[in-house]
């Protein structure tokens, strides 16, 4: 990749040297630029200068976010989002943009997210102008950011289960399942951490490491020993799903939104 150049748009200096240090240990043969980390002169820059290939552009700049620094600059670089965990950004772009990072950068996870990159390289499906307007869209149009469906594999067969469907999901020797209303059982081939991105967090809650909860799957709540609350759900009455005292406020939070 002769001439391949890369930037960093971030507004905590140590976080772009960071992230430039393990790029030109991954990539050194790489051009890499770091840009301003505000919004303003990062317009400018991008005014003046050809864009760069790829862009890792952290989503919260010191003057304002990506959003508005996509919506001036329209960059024509591929973009690869960073952030240190802001949900209502990941579900925006983890399916339009290349990847996103989280931080602290982690390297394996920062050389597949590179590897992605590379691997669509010269696809002419992909369109750079398309691609941003997407990415746009998606802010726009928040509902459509979140998972409404799924499809389960069969042996013989494959079928859709709706998520408006399902009362929770939990996780058993490393397999995910998800419980209908009904009470059908059907495994999926994701996470709970994986879920919980794609999840609208109004309707799920992350109750624990096993446990995530559809609000309507709650039956009642009752209190337990050492300031944590159990929650019962449908349609297993017998299930006790504990929530730990440090979730607690994030759980009524969640209840009361």
């Amino acid at each position: 990749m002769n001439n391949f150049k890369a930037a960093i748009l971030e507004d905590e200096l140590p976080a772009a040297r960071l992230l430039y240090t393990i790029l030109k240990r991954l990539r050194p043969q790489w051009e890499l630029l770091l840009l301003p980390g505000n919004i303003e002169e990062a317009v400018i820059w991008f005014q003046n200068n050809p864009h760069p290939d790829l862009l890792f552009l952290d989503i919260h700049l010191s003057d304002g976010n990506s959003f508005d620094f996509l919506s001036l600059a329209r960059p024509t670089s591929m973009l690869i989002f960073t952030t240190a965990y802001d949900q209502y950004a990941l579900q925006a772009f983890r399916v339009n943009s290349i990847d996103y990072l989280l931080k602290p950068i982690n390297e394996p996870r920062l050389l597949e997210a590179i590897s992605k990159y590379e691997s669509i390289l010269g696809n002419p499906l992909i369109a750079q102008n398309n691609h941003l307007n997407l990415i746009l869209e998606s802010l726009q149009h928040p509902e459509k950011r979140y998972r409404t469906r799924f499809l389960i594999y069969g042996n013989d067969k494959s079928y859709t289960l709706e998520v408006a469907d399902i009362a929770y999901f939990y996780s058993e020797n490393k397999i995910t399942f998800a419980v209908t209303f009904s009470g059908q059982e059907h495994i999926l081939d994701l996470s709970l951490n994986k879920l919980s991105e794609q999840l609208d967090p109004d309707q799920f809650f992350r109750a624990n490491r096993q446990f995530l909860l559809s609000i309507r799957s709650i039956s009642h709540i009752e209190p337990y020993f050492n300031g944590k609350i159990v929650v019962f759900i449908k349609p297993c009455p017998k299930c006790q799903i504990t929530i730990s005292e440090e979730k607690i406020s994030q759980f009524k939070k969640w209840l009361n939104y």
